[in-house]
């Protein structure tokens, strides 16, 4: 009789230590806002470091549109320019189609006051000789800067990221 009573006892049990019920809803809720909360920082964190690759990419585009703008001076021997529209945020290579950069993106331009077509497209014009009027373009989207560089003499153009 008494092996029939601890089988009738370990039935009614489940085969569970009597202690263990499992996790409470206070549990179970702590946990879901710790993961909630780390996800958020996650995607927070993410799409800062796609911003600031969007940025890298749109410097690195514009350097090589100056750059095949100096190539297409040299080569075919004649004065060539690569319009900026700060307003349009876009700019144009020649013989390219315009370039347009991403909304959040903000561009300013320092160049030279005779390559000012109007109030919004300033130009950077390239000679035969490989020279430039020069200037510095800034591209700048959350809390990430790139400059780009035209040296006057040589017309070499540079790339750089600026210390905010």
């Amino acid at each position: 009789m008494g092996c029939q009573a601890g089988l009738a006892a370990r039935r009614r049990t489940g085969n569970r230590p009597q202690g263990g019920r499992g996790f409470s809803l206070i549990e179970l809720v702590a946990v879901m806002a710790l993961i909630a909360i780390v996800v958020t920082t996650m995607a927070f964190g993410l799409s800062r470091g796609l911003k600031g690759t969007q940025v890298r990419a749109a410097s690195r585009d514009l350097a090589a549109a100056m750059r095949y703008t100096r190539g297409q001076a040299i080569v075919k021997r004649e004065e060539r320019a690569l319009i900026i529209d700060v307003d349009g945020k876009s700019y144009t290579a020649p013989g390219k189609a315009t370039v347009e950069l991403p909304e959040d993106m903000d561009i300013s331009v320092l160049a030279a006051r005779i390559e000012m077509t109007d109030d919004q497209a300033v130009g950077i014009r390239f000679f035969p000789d490989g020279s430039s009027t020069g200037g510095r373009v800034r591209l700048l989207s959350s809390q990430r800067e790139w400059v780009v560089n035209v040296a006057w003499l040589t017309g070499e153009i540079s790339l750089e990221e600026a210390r905010l």
